[in-house]
């Protein structure tokens, strides 16, 4: 009787996190830092999304610094609403950061799919993002890149912020001026340069919002330049249908949040997000039962079907020229000399395991 030579090395789960702790499965998603992909960790049997990044890709395109960043917040970020960390590791060739795991498809694919959705649909996601960016907030930290594609729906229909690479915390003290995010979402005060803090998630939830009730983004232009010109100084573009699809006090939180003077934007008043949770339109919303997530979703995605586009797990199997195994760390001494950014990731990068360690900061209520 012949011996297995396939035969699974028996794992340390005592030891550090690492890939061969986990089963992978299907690949879910491909961006521009990195891919996602279904895990499910051997001992716990927990199912998870695990995002990584090849170093030598995050070298070319200068993503070092982000990629720390983004995990360092990560860590000290606890919320119901928000697409946690639970794992962060390395190997020689890979970043990997563990998150929740949402089934249920971003909010892009279900706009792509079914066009303009009810406003009753909105009002819910509307309110649950805009508690996921005042926990942020109330922590200085500021998202900088909220659209529908970052934003993740639970198998109930529960909405989570999720993609942290170019958020950044903050000081109210010292308003930040640089660029970041996807252009069509950015606030007028940062495309002026002028100095901006959190007040520019409250315009692009605003946007968010104009998008997910008509289907289209409310400023628009064929280049970056005429894109800009539109973001300044178009008025809100509100479609002539408009009060056969929506509410007045539906239009009266989208004008609010698409406000041009920060001083008066919906969530950066002396009000805060009470501002909004206390307009006509959010009447009925019970807030701590969508923290508890004991509130009941308008909408509950359809899990019979993969909720994402099914093409990157054919890429995965078909084009992958490096396929995603565990693979042992080579072995380095104290005269190893890596190049700069490699040392960086190695040094910077740290593991992080959510059963063994609490979070640096208080978890947010």
């Amino acid at each position: 009787m012949g011996v297995s030579c396939c035969k699974e090395d028996a794992i340390d789960f005592n030891s550090e996190i690492e890939l061969s702790h986990f089963h992978l499965l299907r690949s879910v998603g491909k961006g521009s830092f990195g891919k996602v992909r279904v895990v499910q960790h051997k001992r716990t049997k927990k199912i998870y999304a695990l995002k990584y990044i090849n170093k030598a890709k995050c070298i070319r395109m200068r993503a070092v610094e982000n990629i720390i960043q983004e995990r360092r917040l990560l860590e000290e970020i606890e919320y119901p609403l928000i697409c946690n960390l639970r794992y962060a590791f390395q190997d020689d060739e890979n970043l990997f950061m563990v998150l929740d795991l949402m089934l249920g498809g971003d909010l892009r694919f279900h706009l792509e799919r079914t066009g303009p959705m009810r406003e009753d649909v909105v009002r819910f996601y509307i309110a649950e993002i805009a508690l996921a960016l005042d926990a942020l907030h109330t922590q200085n930290i500021i998202h900088r890149d909220l659209k529908p594609d970052n934003v993740l729906l639970d198998e109930r229909g529960h909405a989570h912020l999720t993609d942290f690479n170019i958020a950044v915390r903050f000081n109210p003290a010292r308003p930040l001026g640089s660029i970041a995010g996807s252009m069509a979402y950015m606030a007028p005060e940062m495309l002026l340069r002028k100095g901006y803090l959190e007040s520019v998630d409250w315009w692009s939830l605003g946007v968010v919002m104009f998008e997910l009730l008509f289907g289209k983004r409310p400023f628009r232009g064929k280049n970056n330049d005429l894109l800009t010109n539109s973001i300044l100084y178009d008025p809100l573009p509100i479609p002539e249908n408009a009060a056969v699809v929506i509410s007045r006090s539906c239009l009266d939180v989208l004008s609010k949040l698409c406000e041009r003077d920060v001083s008066k934007r919906m969530g950066c008043t002396s009000e805060g997000i009470n501002g909004l949770k206390e307009h006509p339109w959010f009447q009925g919303i019970e807030w701590n039962e969508l923290i508890t997530k004991e509130a009941i979703p308008p909408f509950q995605p359809n899990m019979k079907h993969a909720n994402f586009d099914a093409t990157h797990e054919l890429e995965e199997l078909l084009m992958e020229d490096n396929p995603l195994k565990a693979k042992k760390r080579a072995q380095t001494g104290p005269e190893t000399e890596l190049p700069i950014e490699m040392q960086m990731m190695e040094d910077q990068f740290l593991v992080y395991d959510y059963t063994k360690v609490q979070r640096r900061s208080t978890s947010i209520e």
